[in-house]
């Protein structure tokens, strides 16, 4: 997947390869990555989207060809939907949001709190409520911290959520592998204006973890803020 995102690759086609049935096949990937094959597929080429077009002059249009997409239009919609930026606006932008828009929170709802522990790279440690493995879409609920400790989410409906976490030291698109630091916490299922606990465990990024496709925050005008609050209140 990682090394020929353009090429047609079917679930068929990766059970032959790993020598297993379909059905166990496809068993077997969820287990360990947390997602279907066909999605981790479209994750990897729309991660390798969002490389092109922070580190090339290339076309959507050859972009979108050159990650396995037909169409441009689709393309760009699944990009967008993943995202949260079109692709022309992801590539002005330099692969970083200056806002992160959550989804409607009602009004009695559930809390999920922690603590964030583990080692993470010198760097921001982006966190988001998803309601599946990967994050993409809009999170209902994000927050940065500087560094591992406790977090509180607020506004969370009843359902079933996952803790995401994504740490970095860098631009999130030109990190080597030991600069990134990830973690899962759930699903958990919340329900009757509840408080929940959950404490993500920060470790470093594999080959079966999805690719973090929402365009990450510029937090680093943040960090620097925050920084010089705790000196002052020091």
């Amino acid at each position: 997947m990682v090394a020929n995102p353009s090429e047609e690759l079917s679930v068929e086609d990766m059970a032959r390869i790993a020598l297993l049935s379909k059905f166990h096949f496809t068993r077997v990937f969820q287990r360990f990555t947390g997602i279907s094959p066909a999605r981790f597929l479209s994750a990897v080429r729309l991660q390798a989207a969002k490389r092109l077009l922070t580190s090339t002059d290339l076309t959507v249009a050859d972009i979108s060809v050159r990650v396995g997409y037909n169409s441009v239009g689709t393309f760009s919609t699944r990009f967008t939907r993943s995202v949260g930026l079109s692709p022309t606006a992801f590539r002005r932008l330099g692969g970083l949001a200056p806002v992160m828009f959550t989804r409607p929170r009602p009004t009695l709802a559930n809390t999920i709190t922690g603590t964030v522990r583990g080692t993470a790279p010198r760097g921001p440690i982006f966190m988001g409520v998803f309601p599946h493995r990967i994050p993409e879409g809009t999170p209902v609920n994000c927050t940065v911290l500087d560094e591992p400790g406790p977090y509180r989410f607020t506004g969370i409906p009843n359902g079933t959520w996952h803790v995401l976490c994504h740490a970095v030291s860098g631009h999130p698109l030109e990190l080597r592998h030991e600069d990134v630091a990830v973690a899962t916490a759930g699903p958990i299922t919340v329900y009757g204006n509840r408080t929940y606990r959950l404490d993500p465990q920060l470790l470093p990024v594999s080959k079966l973890d999805p690719p973090v496709l929402i365009a990450l925050l510029d937090s680093r005008e943040g960090s620097l803020r925050r920084a010089r609050e705790r000196a002052l209140a020091r």
